[in-house]
């Protein structure tokens, strides 16, 4: 059964898929470039396989999709019977997503509204994750888009990485510029903050910081009504370990996903990545 509104997003909000299909929700692939191979995120690219290419130094970059990918996606929403699109990106300060679905959104059939969540992963995740219920529910394109927007201002994320190189080759390391200096000595607890990745605190072990980010993510859940997703790369007894300790210690939770973030976002962060993603309902 078509909706008035449709919901598309990209690669890097790492929805699973059987959640994708329930609610209707398209993604479009951005692209991982592995030496001289084009690759499509998800479908034609693991985590895994690029946490091993990084093991080994490989040289490896990402890319948006190109406009015509959207237009396309945009086409089949019509034709499915949408009568307008709401397509939900991650942070404009990390990625072209946004810019190319602007410009897609110029010629489409139907009305497009196009958000830059200032998100990522599952942060971006929830919010088509509400688009999408807004929309089920028989709200318009402003309604959708508002539950998507209310969304991300509820929706925080924070995480540990082994090490900042991996942000430093890519050039989105915000604030955490200046630590590179003495990155030997500390390991970071990063934020997403105004579409980009800030540093929060600096700690000296990494065993101290993960601690350090489940004391953050408990005390920022508060007692409120979240849903908390903890993210990883290569690093799954990490995520399992920390995913228990949350459950634990916040009393508001609904939802709890654990999944490993996919090869756009691994490709900047490195194999170790810890994180946790806090949506208020």
């Amino acid at each position: 059964m078509s909706r008035h509104v449709a919901v598309v997003t990209d690669s890097t909000a790492y929805l699973p898929r059987p959640t994708m299909e329930r609610h209707g929700i398209t993604a479009v692939p951005l692209t991982v470039v592995l030496g001289d191979q084009a690759l499509e995120e998800g479908t034609e690219i693991s985590a895994r396989s690029l946490a091993l290419a990084l093991q080994k130094r490989h040289s490896v970059t990402t890319s948006r999709p190109s406009p015509e990918v959207f237009a396309a996606a945009y086409r089949a929403a019509a034709v499915g019977g949408a009568d307008a699109v709401v397509s939900l990106h991650l942070s404009a300060e990390f990625s072209g997503t946004y810019d190319a679905a602007l410009l897609a959104a110029k010629d489409a059939p139907i009305p497009v509204r196009v958000v830059d969540t200032g998100m990522v992963a599952m942060a971006l995740g929830f919010c088509a994750l509400a688009a999408a219920e807004a929309a089920e529910a028989g709200g318009g394109l402003d309604e959708v888009a508002a539950a998507a927007e209310k969304r991300a201002a509820g929706t925080s994320a924070y995480f540990y990485v082994d090490t900042l190189d991996y942000l430093r080759r890519g050039g989105r390391i915000g604030t955490a510029q200046a630590l590179l200096g003495s990155a030997l000595a500390v390991k970071p607890i990063l934020e997403l903050d105004g579409g980009r990745i800030e540093l929060l605190e600096k700690v000296r072990t990494a065993s101290k910081a993960i601690a350090r980010l489940e004391e953050i993510v408990a005390e920022r859940a508060g007692e409120a009504a979240v849903d908390i997703a903890v993210h990883h790369l290569a690093a799954p007894d990490r995520a399992d370990r920390l995913a228990e300790r949350l459950r634990e210690r916040v009393p508001g939770l609904v939802d709890l996903h654990v999944s490993e973030v996919g090869a756009v976002i691994g490709a900047h962060t490195g194999p170790g990545l810890l994180g946790a993603v806090i949506s208020v309902r």
